[in-house]
């Protein structure tokens, strides 16, 4: 299965559990009613979101301190491996840790009959999931998803009775609101798994993310890249994907993630100008995954502007190569470099262009991005 009911670009499971930090009361009245560790808790989502990652460990152990065995410490440790090894592979050594932080995490939140009834449990716990169904569902681990897919729907639905008290919530609601009704109907194969849930609604869920990206203190981020995926391969409202993705960039000119997604929406509108500027200043970024991806942009960029084929065949194969090294991590990226591969050879071939591919082309928008979803 592919990104499930609640995902549709990895996004929903990124970092989910920064929203326990929202300045609400949990019955157990612990780590939300100190206000110094507020005030230290958002510096350490800044230092993550920017990779600052010594930082945000100097404020783990603080954290480590005040509030030993808090579920929320396990899961922030998570972040911290899943960031540290970006991108983490169902291969690297640093799996079993993070497997084990975010289990513990769960397991500490459930101990209670009551957890789910707790806000800050709540969120802890779905937070925890969200990560591990990230990791499984980037390298293509469906097995280890379907259990906890199974067992967090009834912890998402709780959601719902927290949004007009909590702002950061609107994410989950928003996101089941929209997926629920949307996914179905451009992926036929879910529309029966997709009766046996409560209706959702599109117009609804939008609203709830934009709600979300206006108002959240700490999910902010996570909804504006949640829009920028939907509006680029379902609402088709690319000006307003353009404009999610630079405010992430703006925001963390540092992440890799955020840099390589505002990328693709410029190639993907054919501002190229601008696209090759941001890669330019990302050269000395060491990330070979990240490389691989500037490998595929740049010979997308040499086909389509400047019409060199010989330069665009070694970006993309350079690029294709890398990307095998990442498995399923590395799909999406092999593919786009494979598909520009197969151009090229059928412009050295001499095979005649159909009046459908002339029409795709004169688009304003690079439809060979948008076909891999």
């Amino acid at each position: 299965m592919k990104d499930y009911l609640f995902s549709g670009n990895r996004i929903f499971f990124r970092i989910v559990f920064l929203s326990l930090f929202l300045n609400c009361r949990t019955s157990d009245g612990q780590i939300l009613q100190d206000t110094s560790t507020i005030t230290l808790i958002r510096k350490g989502i800044k230092c993550i979101y920017s990779i600052r990652l010594n930082e945000a460990e100097d404020i783990l152990n603080s954290l480590n301190e005040k509030y030993p065995g808090h579920p929320a410490t396990y899961l922030y440790k998570g972040i911290m491996i899943y960031y540290r090894n970006y991108p983490l592979l169902a291969s690297s050594p640093e799996r079993k840790s993070l497997e084990y932080q975010l289990k513990t995490s769960i397991r500490l939140c459930e101990t209670q009959d009551n957890w789910i009834d707790d806000p800050e449990k709540l969120l802890i716990d779905l937070s925890s999931r969200g990560l591990l169904l990230l990791f499984y569902n980037e390298n293509g681990l469906s097995s280890d998803v379907i259990p906890i897919v199974l067992t967090s729907y009834k912890g998402i639905r709780k959601s719902f009775q927290f949004t007009s008290v909590y702002p950061d919530f609107s994410y989950f609601t928003g996101l089941y609101n929209y997926y629920r009704e949307v996914y179905p109907e451009h992926h036929a194969v879910y529309r029966a798994v997709a009766l046996l849930f409560p209706p959702g609604d599109s117009h609804k869920g939008l609203a709830e993310l934009a709600y979300c990206a206006e108002n959240a203190i700490v999910l902010k981020a996570e909804a504006y890249s949640v829009l920028s995926w939907i509006n680029q391969y379902y609402e088709k409202n690319y000006s307003l994907a353009l404009e999610c993705s630079k405010t992430l960039n703006d925001l963390y000119p540092s992440n890799l993630l955020f840099r390589g997604e505002y990328i693709k929406v410029l190639v993907l509108l054919k501002k190229y100008d601008e696209a090759e500027l941001l890669i330019s200043s990302s050269a000395n970024d060491d990330n070979r995954y990240f490389q691989g991806q500037l490998d595929v942009f740049n010979g997308l960029i040499q086909e389509k502007k400047y019409h060199n084929y010989e330069m665009a065949e070694s970006f993309y194969r350079k690029g294709v190569n890398i990307m095998e090294q990442f498995g399923s991590r590395g799909k999406e990226y092999k593919l786009y470099g494979s598909k520009g591969l197969k151009r090229l050879k059928d412009l050295k071939s001499g095979k005649q262009v159909s009046r459908k591919k002339r029409d795709r082309d004169s688009q304003d928008v690079d439809v060979d991005l948008l076909e891999f979803n």
